[in-house]
């Protein structure tokens, strides 16, 4: 029902609006079918939503309505990105970095267009500003330290030594990470992964995303930087330790319900469990792969 009022109301447009109080009335309607389309998955529905209840917006929306402003433009980004329109996304992002009141208010489009980066193949450009984004939030990474295959090494022990004192319960039911911040960390670390992936700087990214799960509590992020640790573990020889940590992995993906990074967590744990258990037993991995 919702969806046919609300595109009666969009097909009539902001002029058929007598009340000028109304217009963020329209505009909230909107909010609400766009919310409602995403919960469906159709996010080419949920734009279009998203975008006539901006265009129901008047002069001075910023200051007048501005929750309803960022969350409209928030959302209508984060679609843009799941469409691959990157032009809307950039146009809408920067509306937000231009008018939004706090740099919390900017992290869910400056995250956006990190990762349309990430996207277009422009990798150190995306890296440049996770970076950035990060060294703001407080969690400074320098890169290149483990850049040979000794210091990979070294750094999949140093994060080793920082698990030997947990027990694969303690881990599993870790309180989960409620800092807003932090989890907004977290995500910008998963784009870095992605950038990084084939280069030995990840495994200080995959580093960072476990010492923040065990100081702040577990992200939907967090398996991602476990299953990376199995996978080096793996690649060093320690093909049982590796093991370990990728199941861990898999567990923390259906403890959190988490789906954020669950492809990537499937495809690289499947890789080091076919070491171990019968291949036959790969299958049930693949069908979740497919499945996430």
């Amino acid at each position: 029902f919702i969806f046919t009022a609300v595109t009666q109301l969009n097909i009539a447009g902001p002029e058929a609006v007598e009340d000028k109080r109304q217009y963020a009335a329209v505009a909230s309607v909107n909010l609400r079918a766009g919310k409602k389309a995403m919960e469906m998955s159709d996010f080419e529905a949920a734009y279009t939503y998203f975008d006539n209840g901006i265009t129901f917006l008047r002069k001075k929306h910023w200051e007048e309505h501005y929750s309803l402003s960022l969350e409209l433009f928030d959302l209508a980004a984060g679609c843009s990105l799941t469409n691959g329109d990157f032009v809307s996304l950039k146009l809408l992002s920067g509306q937000v970095i231009a008018r939004g009141r706090s740099y919390e208010d900017k992290l869910n489009v400056l995250y956006f267009v990190t990762c349309s980066l990430a996207s277009s193949f422009k990798l150190p450009e995306s890296i440049e500003k996770g970076l950035d984004v990060l060294s703001q939030l407080g969690v400074e990474l320098e890169l290149g330290g483990s850049g040979t295959s000794e210091g990979v090494e070294v750094c999949v022990e140093g994060t080793k030594d920082l698990l030997s004192t947990y027990t694969y319960d303690e881990l599993l039911n870790t309180r989960r990470m409620t800092d807003s911040t932090m989890i907004m960390a977290m995500k910008f670390l998963s784009t870095l992964m992605i950038g990084l992936a084939q280069t030995s700087s990840a495994t200080q990214v995959a580093q960072q995303i476990i010492q923040l799960s065990l100081t702040h509590g577990m992200s939907p992020v967090s398996p991602l930087g476990f299953v990376h640790l199995g996978s080096y573990l793996a690649q060093l020889g320690d093909i049982r330790g590796g093991y370990n940590y990728v199941k861990l992995a898999c567990s923390l993906l259906d403890k959190l319900e988490s789906r954020e990074c669950a492809s990537e967590v499937i495809c690289i744990s499947t890789q080091v469990v076919s070491y171990v258990e019968p291949l036959q037993a790969t299958l049930e991995y693949y069908d979740k792969g497919c499945a996430a």
